[in-house]
């Protein structure tokens, strides 16, 4: 999970490798800096269509400051936040988006709810806590849709 906030100067901190801060990065160097696979990047380009990176002969991506910034941004709503794809890009458009659940989910918690090694409570713990938090997204969302109706 990404931990910087966003800012030219969090995005520089994760990329160790001497260029300028605004220099433009490929998208191997980007998903590696970011904790993500190259097949999400591309994912979320066809999905964000304020998303566009540079790409050059033969379809090579070259990411911006900017881009890398809204990369950080989708990850925190997609992920930490809780939103839909749908929601998130509504709210990058300015649209009313999807809300977000109140409690996190991680990867350490989903992973703890089908570790067959861990105790059986903490298992029952971890899916609980992951059921509670879809069951919140699904009354955030019913809360929007008899909002807009």
């Amino acid at each position: 999970m990404i931990d910087v906030d966003g800012t030219p100067e969090g995005i520089s901190s994760l990329f160790q490798d001497g260029k300028d801060s605004g220099a433009l990065r490929t998208i191997g160097e980007v998903a590696t800096a970011l904790g993500l696979k190259q097949h999400v990047l591309r994912y979320w380009e066809e999905q964000f269509p304020m998303l566009r990176p540079l790409t050059r002969a033969g379809g090579r991506r070259h990411y911006r400051t900017e881009d890398i910034a809204l990369i950080v941004r989708i990850d925190r709503m997609l992920r930490r936040e809780g939103y839909t794809i749908r929601g998130a890009r509504q709210a990058l458009q300015g649209g009313a988006p999807d809300r977000a659940p109140a409690l996190p989910v991680t990867p350490e918690i989903t992973a703890s709810a089908f570790d067959s090694s861990k105790p059986e409570e903490d298992r029952i713990l971890a899916a609980l806590h992951l059921l509670r938090s879809h069951l919140e997204a699904v009354r955030n969302r019913l809360a929007v849709a008899v909002e807009a109706a």
